[in-house]
């Protein structure tokens, strides 16, 4: 098994003939940076990732995660050899393996769409990369049967890809992936193609399979849940660049920005415009006439931070506010029951905010009263609050 290391990884699309023409018709003296749709276009073309270093430990589980478009799958495609990278250095292991072959780089990749051979048996699949190598028959019958019995597709052994479900075929495709034993295992998005349910049960199974087998994982998704529950730590990326990594505890509670305060957590975190001021030494947060003092951990990294008194974005998730009889006042647009919980679609001072409150303790008459129409106040507490710069998005606390 092996780690994985990117230094200063940079991959740029170099343009075709016709939009180098244009790129230099743009050019201003020696501006010849501009931004369209959220990536970086330079005169030597579309920088897809931008100086991406990341260290993986051995046998760890990395979750890539962002917006379409973010990056992440070309991340992906440059450690697995299928594109080329433009700058930086990625060492798998000890080895720098930039101008080595996909072949040679001992990684399996398991893609979206399955890629099985239609015409092949489930065995047939499995067994494919291993005959392609000469591995010996019994070999061959002896990691087929493991890989099978882990995944739980031994019965299937027998037949071909479209006598099989969605959820059959993705575990057909990462068994191939694991017959070959290899130092670091990519995943692309592989369960976006199945339906919750099925979604779900195949991250169970990802789980298990990780506890299974020793090799490194690295995993590519656009779906924060996912992230979540499967990562050691998520790398977070926007238009190319990193925008923090961590572990799925430490960017739910302590994001770095706006967009990973946005992106982390369902539904998204609540954003005010708010102002930080202080008060007898302490930092406390206004929101209109509703005031709350932060915690004591907020406000060593403010003062640590030596934050001035200014206007804010505050960020509260949805779970971290109550419904209070003395608050922030607000009117419920919509009334989501979930069972345990109602999801409240309200209007404060006209912001959307949503409210995620437990019906565990609410009589049935309390929960009827909130419907559409009906006036209601919340608040939060000090410890809950996030506190971003206006002018750069980022964490004050940071």
């Amino acid at each position: 098994m092996a780690s994985v290391t990117l230094k200063n990884v940079m991959k740029i699309y170099p343009y075709n003939g016709d939009d180098a023409k244009k790129a230099k018709k743009k050019k201003k003296g020696d501006q010849v940076e501009e931004k369209k749709v959220n990536l970086q276009i330079t005169d030597r073309g579309v920088v897809a990732v931008q100086q991406f270093n990341l260290e993986i430990a051995d046998k760890e589980f990395i979750v890539l995660v962002g917006p379409s478009g973010c990056g992440k799958s070309t991340t992906l495609r440059m450690i697995a050899g299928l594109e080329e990278i433009t700058e930086g250095e990625l060492y798998i292991g000890d080895r720098l393996v930039n101008d080595v072959a996909p072949k040679d780089r001992d990684i399996a990749m398991v893609f979206q769409n399955y890629a099985l051979y239609p015409h092949m048996t489930v065995y047939e699949n499995l067994a494919f990369a291993l005959k392609l190598r000469h591995t010996p028959k019994d070999e061959i019958k002896r990691k087929v049967e493991e890989a099978a019995a882990i995944l739980d597709i031994t019965q299937y052994l027998g037949r071909k890809p479209k006598a099989l479900s969605g959820g059959q075929r993705q575990r057909v495709a990462i068994g191939r992936a694991i017959v070959r034993n290899p130092q670091v295992m990519l995943m692309d998005e592989p369960l976006s193609n199945l339906d919750a349910k099925l979604r779900n049960q195949m991250r169970a199974e990802i789980i298990k399979l990780r506890k299974s087998i020793d090799t490194t994982f690295i995993y590519v998704t656009h779906d924060q849940t996912e992230a979540m529950t499967l990562g050691d730590r998520i790398v977070i990326m926007k238009d190319g660049f990193i925008q923090q990594i961590g572990t799925p505890q430490e960017v739910f509670n302590h994001p770095y920005n706006l967009f990973v305060a946005g992106f982390i957590g369902s539904p998204q975190m609540n954003f005010f415009d708010a102002k930080l001021v202080k008060e007898n030494g302490k930092y406390v947060v206004c929101l209109g006439s509703y005031k709350v003092a932060l915690s004591e951990d907020k406000q060593k990294a403010l003062s640590a931070n030596n934050v001035a008194e200014q206007d804010v974005t505050l960020g509260v998730r949805p779970e971290h506010i109550t419904l209070t009889d003395s608050g922030v006042a607000a009117k419920v647009d919509v009334s989501e029951m979930m069972g345990s919980s109602v999801h409240l679609h309200v209007n404060a001072g006209g912001k959307d905010v949503v409210i995620i409150v437990s019906t565990m303790d609410m009589t049935g008459a309390q929960v009827a009263a909130l419907t559409t129409g009906a006036n209601v106040q919340f608040a939060f507490g000090g410890n809950n609050c996030h506190v971003f710069s206006k002018e750069t998005g980022i964490n004050l606390e940071a």
